[in-house]
C-alpha cells in the first residue's frame, strides 16, 4: 500500500509541486484548505479535477492552522505517513502591514500542527517550511550553523516556527525537520512577489497592455532558485533515517536589477526604459544580502540545483508571454510548469 501525506498549503506555488510530485510517487495526497468565500485552487485545479483516478488519490479537506481541534481530529482520522507544513502568510512585505496575523498563522500556526501531531497520538514524520529570512542581517553565506538575525515579522515567525520544530523534536523523539529554503520561484509564484511581478511585466509590457513597472530596492542581493527542484528536497528530508535541518539554496547571488535585466533582455526591451523607482515598495528594514550554502543537503539527501537565476527568469517570462497572449485571445488559462 501506498504512503499518505497532508500538505497545509497545499494551493500555494510549493503545495501545488509537492502535491504532483507525491502523487508521481504514488501517494496519496490530503491538502488542507482554508474555508474562505472564495475556493482558490487554480494552481491544484489541473489535478483536482482531472482524472477520476488521480481524483481517488487527492482528496481536499476544509481546515485552518488556526483551529489545533480541527487538526488533531484530522489527524487521528487521516493517520499520514507524512505531514508537509507549508501553510503560512508567506510575503515579507506584507507582513509588515499585518504583523500580528503573519505571527499567529506562520508562527503559532507551526506549533498549533507540532502540538495536533503529539496529541493525536499519530506516528507520522513532520516536514516544516523554514526560510532565509530567518538570517535576515547576518552576513552570507548562510548554512545551517549560521545565527539567525531576522529582520522582518515573516522571519521572526518563521523563527519561532523552526525551534518548535527542533523543540518538539528533542522534548517528544518526534521525527520532524526544518528545510530552510532560499528563494524559490516559478510561474506559479504569487503576482505580488518581485519576481513574478517583474516577469508578469515583462509580458504585459511586450503586449502593449502596461507602460511602467514600480519596484523597490533593486541592489538587494537573493539566492533564486526553481520551485519544483526545491520541493524535492523537502520529500529527501523525510526519507532520512534521521531527523534533521537543512539548507535549500543554489550558492548563487543575484541582485534584482539582475533579474530584472535578465527577464527584459529576454524579450529584447532595454529594462531602464521601463522600470521606474518607488519607496513605497521599499521595506522598514531590509534584508541587503541571502546567499545559501546547500553542501549538506548535496552530502546527504543528494540534491543539487540545475536551474539558476537567468534560465529561472526565462522560464518565467515565457510562461507569463503565454499566459497573456492566452489571455488575450480569450483562452482558458492554467497555470503551468
Amino acid at each position: 500500500m501506498g504512503k499518505s501525506a497532508l500538505i497545509t498549503g497545499v494551493t500555494g506555488q510549493d503545495g501545488s509541486y509537492l502535491a504532483e510530485l507525491l502523487l508521481g510517487k504514488g501517494y496519496t495526497v490530503h491538502g488542507l484548505v482554508r474555508r474562505s468565500s472564495s475556493f482558490n485552487t487554480e494552481r491544484i485545479d489541473h489535478i483536482y479535477q482531472g482524472p477520476q483516478e488521480a481524483n481517488r488519490s487527492f482528496v481536499l479537506h476544509h481546515a485552518d492552522l488556526s483551529d489545533g481541534v480541527a487538526l488533531v481530529n484530522l489527524l487521528r482520522d487521516l493517520r499520514p505517513d507524512e505531514v508537509y507544513n507549508l501553510g503560512a502568510q508567506s510575503h515579507v512585505r506584507v507582513s509588515f502591514d499585518a504583523p500580528l496575523y503573519t505571527g499567529d498563522v506562520t508562527g503559532l500556526g507551526s506549533m498549533r500542527l507540532l502540538e495536533a501531531v503529539r496529541a493525536s497520538g499519530v506516528e507520522t514524520r513532520i516536514y516544516q517550511a523554514s526560510s532565509s529570512e530567518m538570517f535576515g542581517a547576518t552576513p552570507p553565506p548562510q548554512n545551517e550553523q549560521t545565527p539567525f538575525h531576522p529582520r522582518s515579522p515573516y522571519g521572526c515567525a518563521k523563527v519561532y516556527g523552526y525551534w518548535a520544530t527542533v523543540n518538539y523534536r528533542e522534548a517528544y523523539d518526534m521525527f520532524a525537520v526544518n528545510g530552510i529554503l532560499f528563494n524559490h520561484e516559478s510561474p506559479r509564484r504569487g503576482e505580488t512577489f518581485v519576481t513574478r511581478k517583474i516577469t508578469r511585466a515583462v509580458a504585459r509590457i511586450k503586449a502593449g497592455l502596461q507602460d511602467r513597472l514600480y519596484l523597490g530596492n533593486l541592489d538587494a542581493v537573493r539566492d533564486w532558485g526553481y520551485a519544483p527542484e526545491y520541493v524535492d528536497a523537502m520529500w529527501r528530508m523525510l526519507q532520512r533515517d534521521q531527523p534533521d535541518d537543512y539548507v535549500v539554496a543554489t550558492g548563487e547571488a543575484a541582485t534584482v536589477r539582475q533579474f530584472v535585466e535578465t527577464a527584459f533582455a529576454h524579450v529584447d526591451l532595454d529594462w531602464a526604459e521601463y522600470v521606474r523607482y518607488d519607496p513605497k515598495y521599499e521595506r522598514p528594514s531590509e534584508v541587503d544580502a541571502l546567499i545559501g550554502d546547500a553542501s549538506k543537503a548535496e552530502e546527504l539527501l543528494g540534491w543539487k540545483p540545475s536551474v539558476r537565476v537567468d534560465e529561472l527568469a526565462r522560464i518565467m517570462v515565457d510562461a507569463d508571454r503565454k499566459q497573456v497572449e492566452d489571455q488575450l485571445a480569450g483562452v482558458t488559462v492554467r497555470i503551468d510548469r
